[in-house]
């Protein structure tokens, strides 16, 4: 396989070992994250960041649990069909496409991720995961437009 054919399934396959819920990484939410899970386990808003967050430079991110993973990580993720924009996008995130190093770091702690994939590829592969995935929350109304790349 030529490089410019890979796909995000060729150098990530998800194992669901749960590592990446473990320890804090700071899951920053946007508000419509905070107000999708609010809702899926019925509590307000304001009772969800109160119990289920930390306050991080003014910005919700999920709690630890004293296991030391996310607060929503049981067996599985409890809340996988409203999970975090962040969480979703795993491990194509915007880190990876501004220094895509950052993919062999990530690799250490997750086991779904293949390493010795040209950076250029991983950066090429990330971006268009992010397009989709924005792609995919404007067409139902939940982006925030900082992370769509539209002003408010």
């Amino acid at each position: 396989m030529t490089h410019s054919t890979m796909t995000s399934d060729d150098i990530f396959q998800c194992t669901q070992c749960g590592e990446c819920c473990t320890g804090f990484g700071g899951t920053y939410m946007t508000p419509e994250d905070v107000e999708r899970i609010a809702s899926h386990i019925g509590v307000s808003r304001d009772e969800f960041i109160e119990t289920y967050c930390q306050m991080v430079d003014g910005m919700p991110v999920i709690a630890l649990g004293e296991d030391g993973r996310c607060v929503f990580f049981r067996d599985n993720c409890s809340i996988h069909t409203v999970k975090p924009r962040m969480c979703c996008a795993w491990p194509f995130i915007d880190a990876v496409e501004r220094a895509p190093s950052n993919w062999d770091l990530m690799a250490d702690a997750c086991e779904g991720i293949r390493t010795g994939v040209p950076h250029d590829e991983v950066r090429r592969i990330v971006r268009g995961e992010i397009d989709k995935l924005d792609e995919a929350r404007n067409e139902k109304g939940s982006i925030s437009p900082h992370l769509s790349g539209k002003k408010a």
